[in-house]
This record gives structure tokens, sequence and C-alpha cells, in this order.
């Protein structure tokens, strides 16, 4: 079966491969988007009810279309899941819906550097392309630690479950005792929205969240503005005039809200994403989030905590794993190198350190957020690709 030919493949038509497209159609650049869902955005179409973008709507627009005027300042799921097919449906953008890529080879002969395998409801498929570019986020590739005694957890009647597949308070979850590991965003959202449910006998749901290296947390916005736009403004100052800044938000905090209900890490807010928002803090200072330390192991009963606190051994029926996510980067197998982080190694924003050709969108995450990150780098791999196409056929 001979391979289709089109100069630009893009993987995923999440946020970045939508906003690569579009800058792609702008320049006259020929090229597909390849989905393994059934429907652009289908990580966020999947994601639990709740969620709510953390960033401003000023700044989570792709480019070209913004956020609706009349929506909320931070823009709920299911609107931002109606954002992006409206967004891929005015542009015309061309996505292919459920190609899912199984594996990319490099090729060393011919005009084209890329062949990429995937199935298709049609049956397998191959398409080869000058440049490739991987919009697939991390959402697709969860971090799924494995507990010591999680058998014996699930002999007893345990479940386990990543925060990943986590969609709403059910009846599987609400009035059980509940164990979240992490305290990410995801782990605080889904901590304190359980923890604030109840079945139909009034039964309370109740939530432990195991910390083991702490949190910073930030407010989500300062009188009414977004902490994202600030940090916008602060990023090109000085690290020192950065972590004065961070340190006199957290003096007005402590002041309004009290001291900590988390242990902080070794690290400040600059260095890692932080915990956004006071929903898990409101909770914990309500009573209805416990907070202990890590868990050493489970067992068939609960799990053990690592920390000093009495007792060691706590019962539960369901424990989340909400340990974050890595990039989903397993079509290409052995061809890159990456990061601590699992992030593909570039030579700057969006250019592969290994491979000419290759780039990334949505692999560039701080303070400023990741769509307006995704909005900023898929301009820079447009105009890559349209550059490499002019010097190519010159």
């Amino acid at each position: 079966m001979l391979a289709e030919r089109i100069p630009v493949v893009i993987i995923g038509a999440g946020p970045a491969g939508l906003a690569t497209s579009r800058e792609l159609a702008k320049r006259g650049v020929e090229h597909v988007v390849l989905e393994r869902g059934s429907a652009v955005g289908h990580s966020w179409i999947n994601a639990y009810d709740s969620l709510t973008l953390h960033t401003g709507k000023h700044m989570s627009g792709l480019p070209g279309m913004g956020l609706p005027r009349g929506a909320p300042l931070f823009v709920p799921r299911a609107a931002f899941v109606r954002y992006l097919s409206e967004y891929a449906t005015r542009f015309g953008l061309p996505v292919r819906t459920g190609w899912d890529v199984r594996s990319v080879e490099r090729l060393t002969n011919g005009d084209a550097q890329w062949r990429v395998h995937a199935s298709t409801p049609g049956g397998d498929a191959t398409i080869e392309c000058r440049d490739l570019v991987v919009a697939t986020g991390i959402m697709a590739n969860p971090r799924t630690p494995r507990l010591a005694g999680a058998e014996a957890f699930e002999r007893g009647g345990g479940q386990i479950m990543h925060s990943v597949v986590y969609r709403r308070p059910n009846a599987n979850l609400i009035g059980k005792r509940i164990l979240v590991v992490g305290v990410g965003n995801s782990g605080g959202e889904i901590a304190s929205e359980l923890a604030r449910s109840h079945n139909g006998d009034g039964a309370a749901t109740h939530v432990t969240i195991a910390v083991r290296s702490g949190a910073n947390v930030v407010p989500r916005d300062i009188l009414g503005i977004p902490v994202q736009y600030l940090a916008r403004y602060i990023r090109k100052l000085p690290r020192v005039l950065r972590e004065a800044v961070v340190r006199a938000v957290g003096r007005i905090v402590e002041k309004r809200r009290g001291p900590p209900v988390l242990p902080r890490p070794a690290y400040g807010p600059l260095d890692a994403i932080p915990l956004i928002g006071f929903n898990l803090v409101d909770a914990i200072r309500d009573g209805l989030v416990t907070v202990r330390g890590g868990v050493d192991r489970l067992t068939d009963k609960g799990a053990v905590f690592a920390d000093a606190q009495e007792p060691r051994e706590l019962p539960f029926d369901v424990v989340i794993l909400a340990t974050g996510f890595a990039p989903a980067l397993s079509p290409l197998g052995q061809l890159i190198r990456v990061d601590a982080k699992g992030f593909a190694l570039r030579h700057d924003r969006v250019t592969s350190a290994d491979h000419d050709g290759l780039y990334f969108v949505g692999h560039n995450y701080d303070a400023t957020g990741g769509l307006f990150n995704i909005a900023r780098d898929a301009r820079v791999v447009a105009q890559l690709c349209a550059e490499r196409r002019a010097f190519l056929s010159s």
C-alpha cells in the first residue's frame, strides 16, 4: 500500500494541534491534523466535569479567535470544549478523527522525512511528510505509580483509579472513605469536590489527601485580576524582584486567610506550577479534608502513612492517584531524547534537538499558562514550516 504524501502532519487535535493548524493554514502550508478521538479536544471532552481553566480568558484563546466575550473570566470545561469545536469549524481545519498514531519512522531518502503509521476507522494507514508537529499534550499519558501493597488493597475490595478517569462524585464515590494521592491542581480540586458531596441519606464522603513534599498555594486572582496576568507582566523582571513580588503576595494571602494549612515544599512557586486557588485549603480549614504525609504502603484495609502522625494506618475504600501526567510521546519511541520531566529536548522552544523537521507545541508550561504558551509556540512552528517549505523548494 502506497503511503499518502502530505507536507506537514500534526499529531493531536487539542488546543496545541488546532492552534498550529490555523497558523499553517494562514501561511498557506498544506497539512493534516490526526486526532485519535472522535472529536477535536478529545482529552478535554473526557476530563472531569467541574474542571475550569485557571487562566483568564483574555490569555487563554487560540490564535485568530478569542474566547467568547460573554464567557466567564475563568472558562469551565464544557464551554472550552465548545470553543475548540467552533474554532476548528470556523477555520475549516483539516482534522481527521479516529486516527490513532501508533508509531513514527525517520526517513533518510527522498523529499519526505517522516513516515507516520496510524490505525483508522478504515484500517491501518500511512502518511509521509516533510515536517512533523507533535501536539499530543500530557493528558493522554497519566503517571500511574504502583504503590506497595496495591494488590492486597484490591483483593480486600478496594478500588484504585487515576484522576484522569474521574468525572464527578457518583454512587461509587459518594459516602466512601477516599484517599487522594498527590496535591497538584487536579488532586486539590477533586479532593475538595468529593469532600463536599453527600449521598441520598446525607452521609458525607470522607477524604484524606496524601502530601509527600508539600504545595505552594497561590490565589487564582487578586482583586478580580487573574494571577496569570500579573505573572505575565513580572516575568521579565530579574528573579530577585519576582521573588519579592511572590513574597508580598504570600504575605497578603496569609494576612487575609491565615497561616498555611499545607506543608511548603523545598522549592518556590516560581520553580514549579503551584496549587492555584483555595478550594482545597478551604475544605481543609472546614474540616472536610484530612492532610497526611506520603503513603508508605497500602494494605487490604487501607493505607499506612510514612509521617509520624497517629494512627499510621487508616481504612479506605478508594484510592485516587492524582499523580500527574507526562508528555504523550510514545509514537516517537527512541527517536528523541527527553528531559527529567519527560519533555522532548529542544534547542529552542519548539524545535527538536535530535532531528530537523520535528516540532513540539504544548511543551512549555509556566506561570503565564499553558494555553498562552501554545498560542505563542504555534505561530513559531508554523513560520518555521513555511520557511522550510520555501527553502527546500528553492
